[in-house]
């Protein structure tokens, strides 16, 4: 944990994503790239100079019709003195029944991230954190790169004029390998995702591509994310 939080805290201070009196919601999936974050950053509190608050908001998808237990991350919540807010949603109808989407996964994160904005905003929250590490930019650059043409990844701090909302990415310096130790290392617990798409995203495509990649050259995703920042794309 220590590892992953003095990447985090480097990110934070190169992109000045935290301001004294800041109440960060931290967007809470149940995987263990959030939970992280949101242990990270909970404990960060105690020593990091500028002074901030965190809440923990999630988007339940309501997978099959049914609501998900998530009394395991509330109490660990509870012990980390941090609110966890859940709001009950109909993603998966919506988007699995109603529209029958033959790609959901695109759609689906659009209308959860609609979700966490809102919810941010409600909760009287300055700025929503999401889990996303080095390995995520990485192949977030790949798929634009080979599906759209387009050299670009996510940003570190991106500003939402409409929604006067800033969303910030304290874990892009971590490797996903990181954040996967911090998570065993601390017994983080974790909820099974149910979604018939898991593991066969566009996405996990990418990260298999890199993984075969990696073999020939090394360090790949430190090497495109370091590309970003020499090139200063994407707010890099």
């Amino acid at each position: 944990m220590q590892i992953l939080m003095s990447r985090m805290r480097a990110a934070m201070e190169k992109y000045n994503m935290i301001e004294d009196g800041d109440i960060i919601a931290v967007g809470v999936s149940g995987g263990k790239d959030s939970l992280a974050l949101l242990y990270a950053l909970a404990e960060m509190r105690r020593f990091y100079p500028k002074k901030y608050n965190v809440k923990a908001i999630t988007a339940d998808m309501g997978f099959f019709g049914n609501k998900t237990d998530f009394s395991e991350i509330t109490a660990l919540c509870d012990k980390l003195g941090v609110e966890h807010i859940i709001r009950e949603t109909e993603l998966y109808h919506i988007i699995f029944e109603t529209r029958k989407e033959t790609n959901p996964c695109s759609l689906c994160a659009r209308m959860r991230r609609g979700i966490l904005h809102d919810m941010t905003k409600e909760e009287g929250c300055t700025k929503l954190a999401l889990g996303h590490h080095m390995d995520d930019a990485a192949e977030t650059f790949m798929m634009n790169l080979l599906s759209g043409g387009r050299i670009e990844s996510f940003r570190p701090v991106t500003y939402l004029s409409r929604k006067d909302l800033t969303m910030i990415r304290p874990m892009i310096f971590a490797t996903e390998k990181e954040v996967i130790s911090a998570a065993k290392k601390m017994s983080l617990p974790t909820v099974e995702s149910p979604c018939p798409e898991d593991k066969t995203s566009n996405r996990n495509d990418m990260k298999e591509l890199l993984a075969v990649l990696e073999k020939d050259y090394p360090a790949l995703k430190e090497k495109i994310t370091g590309g970003l920042q020499k090139a200063n794309l994407s707010g890099w």
